[in-house]
């Protein structure tokens, strides 16, 4: 096979692999779910209280990023990136630096603010929705209406904080955003295609998956979780409100979970199954 052939069957099977991701997640409809969040969450206020503890320091937070971020590495960027986009350098230098304001905006707020609050409003979603056996896997469930009161003392917690080999992941795609439009179409995605996955961390943990399960788990609906994770980090650039999103994409994870555990996928664990059969 000569070197042209070569570089025509990559490129075909390239263009199949994207193909079938576009098609997976076409069919799980799993982008709806950050609307399908933000929809439940403002029709079910008692999901509403992890948020409004931690909102005004929050807030605080959040306009201080973004302000920081615009005043000091704004015109720098925009300049930079007018040598590669031309005059669409002062939209792709704000997409970049709401991206940028974004994620460390979002690493601090879960690192310092609101962790815990994800936690409660993921397994809250997951209780109002029936799928209380799956929660008590991993805490104490009381008795009670509201789903977020319902919730007791967690076994361990589970959604870990934003790594270094994440920050140097998100580094390393900056560059793209130098190509005009379709660079920074390319940032987004890649940054769904990271965000899809770890919006599951909590279900993952519930399920008693191994580390390679979950590999495994991801690879094998690849398309519907970069679907779910850039509709969701879109979400997420919106300056302040973007913490808000945060929460609706929890729900709107949480709502996914639900459905896949209703749908009967595999994936569930003999201790949960055994949970199951012994509460029906």
């Amino acid at each position: 096979m000569t070197a042209k052939d070569k570089i025509k069957e990559t490129a075909r099977q390239e263009a199949e692999r994207v193909g079938n991701m576009a098609g997976d997640a076409a069919r799980s409809g799993a982008y709806l779910y950050p609307l399908k969040g933000i929809y439940y969450y403002a029709t079910h206020r008692a999901l509403w209280k992890p948020l409004a503890t931690k909102l005004l320091p929050t807030i605080g937070l959040g306009l201080s990023v973004f302000a920081g971020m615009f005043f000091f590495t704004y015109l720098p960027q925009a300049a930079v990136l007018a040598i590669f986009n031309g005059p669409l350098a002062a939209l792709s230098a704000a997409l970049l630096v709401l991206s940028e304001s974004s994620t460390i905006f979002n690493v601090m707020a879960r690192a310092l603010l609101v962790e815990d609050s994800l936690i409660d409003t993921f397994d809250g979603t997951l209780i109002a929705t029936g799928e209380t056996t799956l929660v008590s896997h991993d805490r104490q469930v009381k008795s009670g209406s509201n789903p977020i009161g319902r919730l007791g003392k967690l076994a361990a917690k589970p959604f870990a904080k934003f790594t270094p080999s994440a920050i140097i992941r998100y580094l390393m795609y900056l560059p793209l955003n130098f190509i005009p439009v379709v660079g920074t179409v390319m940032f987004v995605l890649l940054q769904g295609k990271r965000q899809g996955p770890a919006a599951h961390a909590r279900y993952f943990q519930l399920k008693g998956m191994s580390k390679q399960r979950r590999e495994e788990w991801v690879e094998k609906r690849r398309g519907a979780y970069t679907s779910f994770g850039t509709v969701a980090s879109l979400l997420e650039m919106v300056p302040i409100a973007g913490i808000l999103f945060a929460f609706t994409n929890t729900t709107g994870a949480a709502l996914w979970a639900a459905e896949l555990e209703k749908s009967g996928q595999e994936g569930t664990s003999p201790t949960l199954r055994e949970q199951a059969k012994k509460a029906s």
